[in-house]
């Protein structure tokens, strides 16, 4: 029958999930530290544990000579062939000691290496099953909260959830069951830490995976997404069979799949957008629900400049710059967004021709043009505080802008510099013109539709 010790090692090994042998080498290197603090470091010693009697055998080796001088290292051949009548001079004989005899402060230092030991085969298990769910949902109890962040249950091991990766305005308490992403596995002197994030937008397309089948069965795949947490999310999704619809598809039915997600994301505004091969189309997509009348694309520099009517303008940018901030993240463009009536303005010699004066400004030629000042020649004649009051400069500055207005109308008026060539330097410098710089095209919307614009906008409420 196993002994006390072997079916200890089995029962420890079937509840830590550790390996049978690490245990078995962790106990042999125990007792071996426990001998040495007791007998000194000058032993040659070898511990095993011995699966047939289930106990662990300690053996000191000694040279066998003539005359002993070293009783620690040395055994006389008398006292060898008591021991072993075969052994000769100049063997190394193990002689079996007496582990019972280690004492109780050995027996101690033994127990506290062999729990050590343990813990760090446990850590070393725990480290080996969370490196693979890094990029997954993991689901977890609100151990502890304070100013380094939430301390989360996950049973074998324990989670932090830092401040900067919580939502905004989100309060979780001792208890709380909690959902998160996991965002990094690290080994560290402590044992595995396991970096969790709720703000990351891979936490949004893992909550859709979960909720949305066509997702998880490689029907609909999402393509990117971006977040701003706690306030507006858009994600750009496609189908891989044409029956499917990818947004309605997200949406659920009445909206169940998504609102399940957003009240996951304690009211977080989603965009469903569908994703197109054109550029073009995508950038018009995402920036939905605004109207979109005209799309200049410059390859080179991945920028569009997105033309929307005037009463269109503020849907477009959306509260504080969110929405064309969050649709330029999505598609990866650049995304600039003017109405109508600037882009007609852009195109008036006498506005290029403003625009020419060192220091001003698009936005301030936008106000000068709207106040008639639609010329080098108005901007000449127009008083000092007028201009003061359009651009918001001082005086000095006002008064060196006049006198560089002058210098430019006076070589227009030499021939020196034409109109027209004015609008072709200042196509050059946004880009070229279409002739000369094919990278850059023009693209109409006259409706929506001709995009293929269809998106999903969930408020949560």
């Amino acid at each position: 029958m196993a002994s006390e010790l072997k079916r200890l090692i089995d029962q420890v090994s079937r509840e830590k999930g550790i390996d049978r042998q690490t245990l078995i080498n962790t106990l042999e290197e125990a007792i071996k530290s426990a001998i040495k603090k007791k007998y000194g470091n000058r032993f040659d010693l070898d511990v095993t544990f011995n699966e047939e009697f289930g106990e662990i055998e300690a053996f000191q080796f000694k040279e066998v000579v003539e005359q002993v001088t070293d009783h620690e290292k040395e055994v006389s051949l008398e006292e060898a062939l008591a021991l072993d009548p075969e052994v000769e001079l100049g063997d190394e004989l193990g002689i079996r000691m007496n582990t019972d005899a280690l004492g109780r402060i050995a027996a101690q230092s033994a127990k506290q290496v062999i729990i050590q030991k343990m813990k760090d085969a446990e850590r070393e298990v725990v480290y080996d099953e969370f490196k693979g769910r890094k990029g997954e949902i993991v689901h977890g109890i609100v151990q502890r909260v304070d100013k380094n962040g939430i301390t989360v249950n996950l049973g074998q091991a324990e989670a932090l959830l830092p401040a900067k990766e919580q939502i905004p305005r989100e309060v979780f308490r001792q208890g709380d069951r909690i959902r998160a992403y996991v965002l990094e596995v690290k080994k560290i002197s402590k044992g595995p830490q396991i970096i969790l994030s709720r703000t990351h937008p891979h936490f949004l397309i893992q909550l859709f995976h979960s909720e949305v089948p066509e997702i998880a069965e490689g029907i609909v795949s999402i393509i990117s997404a971006n977040r701003e947490p706690g306030s507006r999310a858009k994600i750009a999704v496609v189908s891989k069979n044409p029956d499917v619809d990818p947004v309605g598809a997200c949406v659920g039915m009445k909206g169940s799949r998504v609102q399940n997600v957003v009240q996951e994301l304690r009211g977080e505004k989603i965009d469903i957008v569908p994703w197109n091969m054109d550029p073009a189309k995508f950038v018009v997509n995402a920036l939905a629900p605004a109207i979109i009348s005209k799309v200049i694309i410059d390859q080179n520099n991945r920028s569009m400049e997105v033309i929307v009517p005037d009463d269109q303008l503020s849907l477009a940018i959306g509260k504080r710059g969110q929405n064309v901030r969050l649709a330029s993240r999505l598609t990866n463009w650049r995304i600039d967004v003017n109405s109508e009536s600037r882009y007609g303005r852009k195109k008036q010699a006498g506005y290029q021709a403003l625009l020419q004066i060192k220091g001003l400004t698009t936005e301030m030629a936008d106000r000068l043009y709207e106040a008639g000042i639609t010329s080098l020649q108005d901007f000449l004649e127009a008083g000092t505080t007028e201009l003061e009051d359009l651009t918001r400069l001082s005086e000095a500055a006002v008064s060196e802008m006049k006198e560089e207005a002058k210098i430019l109308l006076s070589t227009r008026v030499a021939g020196t510099v034409t109109d027209s060539e004015d609008s072709v330097k200042m196509s050059e410098s946004k880009g070229g013109s279409e002739e000369e710089a094919p990278q850059v095209s023009e693209v109409s919307m006259d409706e929506r539709s001709t995009a293929g614009t269809s998106s999903e906008n969930v408020t949560g409420e």
